[in-house]
Order: structure tokens, then C-alpha cells, then sequence
């Protein structure tokens, strides 16, 4: 039998991701019952070969002591990730060392080798905002955005976001593997956009998913002045679901769901674990 593994990449400069954030996708994976690698990123700062430099300010001073920080929270958040998923589970990790602005397309190269990848989100971290925006866009594996905010011991429940497109059709495929034995799924359909039809694309695929041996339900929504991640979130929360598993709708929405309005929009109000599959 099969075991899967999560990749959970962890950027420290400027700054990393807050602690409890870190711990809540930690277990998540738990709760999904994988492996899990753990790949910290520290800074590393060329020496710049200046004689000038020293003159006004200590630059390669900055620059080391910044290295040196980078690293130590390299090795302290490898050891809370420790501490926290437990001796008994799969776990891996691996340091790098990585030039400003190298970590977001390292993290997403190295998620290929990987079954989906796992980070934490904080609306008040832009390095952490950075790189999930980098993995979702380039690494081509499922990745699941995890606020720090009460994580279940299983996954029992998730909502998909359906509007019948290829984006949406492989958020359901790479969604369906993390489900419970037992457990149900609830089909979201957008109602009121011009450029859908969505009349009875929930009812077609929940009548397919319950051929196939799932329990599951159809939900048509309407937005209501509120945006389609708002509305999703408001539906996942309100169903009791603990993941919520989105393409794109439309050409952009998917873009413009991770970036919002200056790269925090819906997501400084992300409440609970979203699966994106680009």
C-alpha cells in the first residue's frame, strides 16, 4: 500500500511563519495521516568584495548577522516540527541555503517530487504569502493553505468547488484520496455568473460521486455581494467541512483568489484549511 508524503517548505527571511500557523500544518498532515518532509530555508547573503562599504555602515556585518538569524530559525523550527508530530510518524527534513527571493522557486521545484505539499498561512507574514503564491502557481502538485486555527483529527468532510472546468475537475481528483473512509463529500455550485451555466452541475456530480460509493451532497449558493472565496468559506464553515478543495473559476479567479487585493485580500480572513489545484 501506498504512503503518501507532504512537503511543507518553511521560508525565514524577512521573516517566517508564525509558530502556532507552522504547528496547524504540521497536523494537518497528521490529521491526513501522511509522512511529512519539512525543508527550512536559510539566507544566504554574496559577499560583496566592497572596501567602501565598511566606510559608512558594516554591510557584510548586517549581512552575516541577517545569515545568522536565518539560520538559527532554520534549527529552531525543525525542532518545534519535532517536538510537535511525534517520533512515531513519518518525518523527514532538509536545510538549504538560498540568495533573496531563490527559496520561492527552490521550495517549488523540490514540491515536485512530493504527493501534495502543505504550508502554513499568516496574513501578517508576506514571506509566507510569497511562497505559497510561488507553490501553488509552479509547482504543479495539490497545495493546501492551513490558517492557524483549530485542526481536526480527521478529514471527514470536504467541500469542492465545482463549476464542471478542468481546474475544478482536478481540485476534485486530487481532493478525493485525502477523504476519510466513511467519509462525505459536499459539491458547492456558484450560482449568478454570466459566463457559468451551472444549472444542475452540482446534482450531475454528486449523482456520480454517489455511483462511485461516496456519500454526498449538492449545495447551490448565490454570492450576494460577496466574493467566491468569501462564499465558499461561509459554505465549508457553515456545512462543518474541514477542508474546502477549489480550481479556478473563470480565466482568473484562481489568481485572483491567492493574491486578493494587495496580496492579502480574502486571504487575511482565510478561517479554514483550502486545497488549490492549478
Amino acid at each position: 500500500m501506498s504512503h503518501r508524503i507532504a512537503y511543507l517548505p518553511l521560508n525565514t527571511y524577512p521573516e517566517a511563519a508564525p509558530d502556532p500557523a507552522v504547528l496547524a500544518a504540521v497536523n494537518f498532515a497528521a490529521a491526513l495521516g501522511c509522512g511529512l518532509h519539512v525543508s527550512t530555508f536559510a539566507l544566504d547573503v554574496p559577499k560583496t568584495g566592497s572596501v567602501a562599504s565598511g566606510y559608512l555602515i558594516n554591510v557584510e556585518g548586517m549581512a552575516r548577522a541577517a545569515e545568522e538569524r536565518s539560520k538559527a530559525e532554520c534549527a529552531r523550527l525543525q525542532t518545534l516540527i519535532k517536538g510537535a508530530f511525534g517520533t512515531e510518524r513519518d518525518l523527514s527534513a532538509s536545510s538549504h541555503t538560498a540568495m533573496m527571493g531563490a527559496a520561492l522557486d527552490a521550495a517549488s521545484t523540490e514540491a515536485r517530487v512530493f504527493d501534495l505539499a502543505i504550508l502554513p498561512w499568516s496574513a501578517d507574514a508576506l514571506s509566507t504569502q510569497d511562497l505559497a503564491q510561488s507553490v501553488v502557481f509552479g509547482a504543479g502538485v495539490p497545495v493546501i493553505l492551513v490558517p492557524a486555527t483549530n485542526v481536526p483529527h480527521s478529514i471527514d468532510h470536504i467541500v469542492v468547488a465545482w463549476d464542471g472546468s478542468r481546474v475544478a475537475a482536478r481540485a476534485l481528483s486530487d481532493a478525493l484520496p485525502l477523504l476519510s473512509d466513511g467519509g462525505r463529500i459536499s459539491v458547492v455550485t456558484v450560482q449568478g455568473e454570466k459566463s457559468l451555466d451551472s444549472s444542475g452541475l452540482a446534482q450531475t456530480l454528486a449523482a456520480s460521486l454517489e455511483r462511485r460509493g461516496y456519500t454526498t451532497k449538492a449545495i447551490d449558493i448565490s454570492l450576494d455581494g460577496r466574493s467566491i472565496a468569501k462564499a465558499l468559506q461561509d459554505t465549508a464553515i457553515a456545512e462543518g467541512a474541514q477542508l474546502l478543495a477549489m480550481g479556478g473559476f473563470g480565466h482568473s479567479r484562481l489568481r485572483d483568489f491567492i493574491l486578493g487585493g494587495a496580496t492579502k485580500g480574502v486571504f487575511s480572513d482565510l478561517r479554514l484549511a483550502v486545497l488549490l489545484s492549478h
